[in-house]
């Protein structure tokens, strides 16, 4: 999984805490990342749906819907696209002791472990929301902690 994909995270997380679109800038600024990298994750995730670009002076980006309706996991398709962490290669067919093809019918047994906590990794991100982030920054950070990134956002020099 990418860097990208934290970023992105982290920033929808931000974008719970405030009413009105947040540059980018603003917001590489506040995670201390690069801005023209977090820009693409930016662009990655309005691509996606998942946040809405903002044009005019005061824009910036605002999340399209419900934190509560965005999951960990169409943030990290929306970052690292939708296909499989894990692509098995059919190594088992090369080499002086190689598998004869038409012995490989179904995937082996590395294949299919893999396979299994992919499954299993979607699931458990798609059972994740922005929102349930949000509420955990909360518990972790202290009550507030989001208002203050939202007061830091807001402030005059934004």
């Amino acid at each position: 999984m990418s860097g990208g994909v934290e970023w992105a995270l982290h920033c929808c997380v931000v974008l719970t805490s405030v009413e009105e679109p947040v540059p980018a800038a603003r917001l590489a600024q506040l995670h201390d990342v690069p801005p023209t990298y977090l820009a693409k994750q930016l662009q990655a995730l309005s691509r996606a749906g998942l946040v809405q670009a903002v044009q005019g002076k005061s824009g910036g980006y605002v999340l399209t819907r419900s934190p509560a309706l965005i999951t960990v996991l169409e943030v990290v398709e929306a970052v690292d696209g939708p296909g499989p962490a894990f692509v098995c290669t059919e190594i088992r067919q090369r080499g002086p002791m190689a598998t004869p093809p038409e012995s490989c019918t179904a995937p082996c047994a590395i294949a299919r472990a893999m396979a299994s906590a992919e499954s299993a990794w979607r699931k458990a991100l798609r059972s994740v929301t922005i929102a349930d982030l949000a509420n955990d920054v909360e518990s972790d950070s202290g009550d507030g902690a989001l208002a203050g990134i939202s007061a830091w956002l807001s402030a005059p020099g934004a």
